[in-house]
């Protein structure tokens, strides 16, 4: 198998300017790179740059994808636009982790596994990226399933969970797509959700009118200047969780609401085993809902066909003159009716002298003989063998 590295960077808050085009030029010369994106594929060698320092310096997403197996994804946003005391504890093991660098902080998402597949990066980072404008607005999810992550696959022990976010009990499409990428259980995400409060975060107008009539003038004044000189494209972003927060009634979640590892492992284990066995009942009365079908629509055929048994039998010599394989098989499938309707109407006796002209007058010709041997109903001086009749 050829190796693969796929490798690709959006540059969203600031374009790429010509120095960092150069220098990522010199990088790879068979990069695609735009003013805003830098994307290359390896099938063989190894990307030159550090992804981590160009994030520091140019990107504000990064993801990485082989086919052994490795999947990480990064977003870089500014400290000011996350509560970072709040942040750093969904950040503990390997699997979601994150770097200060200077004003930002640059989040990491990783996932290894040894039961992989052949797949190709692009098209991921598409269907992930709008979950740093998530971050920047203060929906901590994708920083919450990220912890989830480092428990599944033991990273972290012995501790208490951090904030449970709202809403983790209905994820957005690009949490799912988040959830997949890094692998993480339904089971885990199911029970985790369970102590996750539904929480309406619409905006109500005439709230946010109150609330901005109250901001002193001069505070207006500087948020204006700010804005109209956009000095931070997230400032309207800080400005609405400002709003949020100094509006929100929403209570804080006690501590003794909050689990144990061990407690959401259990409660996952315990979860998949009781949706096994949910499955599995399911399955089971499906099979006995189709089988009773089956058996209905078995016994209205067999009827029909007991009113015109005579013209059958004359259609299955018809059908065994023609030679053709086709015509063999249409002649078995009727044998096979014949006899479940003998069996039906205890004639068992006339169906077995009838098959044995039948075996006898046609013993040559060998695809049509091979074909009675395989349901069952050669006679050769042996009882019948419906072996493949049900």
């Amino acid at each position: 198998m050829s190796e693969y590295q796929y490798y690709e960077f959006q540059a969203i808050d600031k374009p790429l300017d010509e120095e960092a085009l150069d220098e990522l030029g010199r990088l790879s010369s068979r990069a695609i790179i735009t003013p805003t994106s830098f994307v290359n594929e390896y099938n063989y060698g190894d990307f030159r740059g550090n992804p981590l320092k160009l994030m520091e310096k140019y990107f504000d997403a990064f993801i990485y994808v082989t086919n052994w197996g490795i999947r990480k994804l990064m977003f870089k946003i500014p400290k000011s636009a996350v509560d970072f005391e709040q942040a750093k504890a969904y950040c503990l093991g390997e699997n979601s982790t994150f770097y200060e660098k200077k004003e930002h902080l640059i989040f990491e998402f990783s996932s290894h596994t040894e039961d992989y597949d052949w797949e190709e990066g692009e098209g991921w980072l598409s269907s992930l990226i709008s979950l740093r404008s998530d971050l920047l607005n203060g929906d901590l999810r994708c920083l919450y399933l990220g912890w989830l992550s480092n428990i599944q696959y033991s990273q972290i022990d012995d501790e208490i969970e951090p904030s449970i976010p709202p809403n983790l009990q209905n994820l957005s499409g690009p949490l799912k797509s988040f959830a997949d990428f890094i692998r993480l259980d339904d089971d885990l995400i199911h029970v985790a959700s369970e102590n996750s409060v539904s929480e309406d975060v619409s905006i109500n107008h005439s709230e946010l009118a109150a609330w901005i009539a109250k901001i002193p003038e001069k505070d207006k004044n500087s948020l204006l200047y700010r804005l109209i000189n956009r000095d931070n494209p997230h400032l309207p972003m800080e400005l609405k969780r400002r709003f949020l927060k100094e509006t929100s009634d929403q209570k804080e979640i006690v501590q003794n609401s909050l689990r144990t590892i061990e407690e959401l492992r259990t409660k996952a284990e315990v979860y998949y085993e009781e949706q096994k066995r949910i499955s599995a009942e399911k399955k089971a009365a499906e099979k006995a809902r189709r089988e009773k079908e089956e058996k209905i629509g078995r016994e209205k055929y067999l009827n029909s066909l007991a009113s015109k048994e005579t013209e059958t039998w004359a259609t299955i010599n018809e059908n065994i003159a023609e030679k053709k394989a086709s015509a063999y098989d249409q002649a078995v499938t009727l044998l096979v009716d014949l006899y479940d309707l003998s069996k039906r109407n205890k004639k068992e006796k006339e169906f077995i002298d009838k098959m044995k002209l039948i075996s006898e007058e046609h013993c040559k010709k060998q695809a049509f003989i091979r074909r009675l041997k395989e349901v069952g109903l050669l006679w050769k001086n042996v009882p019948v063998l419906p072996n493949l009749i049900p």
